[in-house]
């Protein structure tokens, strides 16, 4: 069973979309709960850590239908 390896290139735009879409979901997620939700800094911490996994995955699927 043959696996073709990503190029280079590949591998780094996956890597700059998993970046970007962690940074910006964790933000969103953090303003969220901090101005909608009213949480303190705990409450807000959790949801940041919600929005950097989807951020992730949102991401990923972003890479991948970059690369075709």
């Amino acid at each position: 069973m043959a696996t073709s390896e990503p190029s280079p290139q590949a591998r780094g735009v996956t890597k700059l979309c998993i970046f970007v879409g962690t940074t910006v979901g964790s933000y969103a997620f953090w303003a969220l709960g901090d101005s909608v939700f009213g949480f303190e800094f705990f409450g807000s911490f959790l949801l940041s850590g919600i929005g950097s996994v989807l951020g992730v995955y949102g991401g990923w699927k972003v890479a991948q239908k970059l690369a075709g």
